[in-house]
């Protein structure tokens, strides 16, 4: 029997869902195997169920850190000291800056369509909604109603989705992405 070899570098949780992100993005769900997503890292797939039990369990792992990231900007606005319409308004270009900065983990997010995968989201999408709503509906001064509210983020939804197909990042579109809140801001 010959010597294992050595490993070049610890093989971590975030190396492996690096990988399987970029996977999922470019070839959907259904379409990536634990096999490949060894591949991609130069591994044997039975590494990979050394911290992941499973393909559904690394993507459901992958999704709600991406849901902890976008909890985190939301409240490092709300921790800002700015009056509550600036801050609303805050609110609203955090929530596209992290679209366009993290498209890959924004289409992920928001735009899987696999029904398998839906079932597991169903924490991550809910705490940062209930984060996004309690936050509009108190800042904006005003008894909003629920569908208002969903409206608003549909709206912030549709502008993340349009420019993931045209920018590399936030900056590129950083007025526009103002000037969309501060057009909504006008409407609430």
């Amino acid at each position: 029997m010959s010597p294992r070899k050595p490993v070049q570098q610890e093989l971590t949780q975030d190396m492996i869902m690096d990988a399987a992100r970029d996977l999922f993005v470019s070839k959907g769900y259904q379409h990536v195997s634990m096999r490949q997503i060894a591949k991609e890292l130069g591994c044997s797939h039975g590494t990979l169920y050394y911290h992941f039990k499973n393909k559904a369990e690394l993507f459901y792992e992958l999704v709600e850190d991406h849901f902890v990231l976008l909890n985190q900007r939301l409240q490092e606005v709300l921790g800002k000291d700015l009056d509550e319409r600036e801050k609303l308004k805050q609110i609203l270009v955090a929530y596209i800056e992290f679209g366009l900065n993290h498209q890959s983990h924004y289409e992920i997010m928001f735009l899987t369509k696999d029904e398998e995968v839906r079932n597991l989201l169903n924490q991550g999408p809910n705490r940062s909604y209930e984060i996004f709503a309690q936050s509009v509906a108190r800042l904006s001064g005003k008894k909003l109603k629920v569908q208002e509210i969903w409206l608003l983020f549909l709206s912030l939804h549709g502008f993340v989705t349009h420019y993931c197909r045209y920018v590399n990042g936030f900056e590129e579109v950083k007025d526009l992405a103002e000037a969309h809140a501060d057009f909504l801001l006008k409407l609430i």
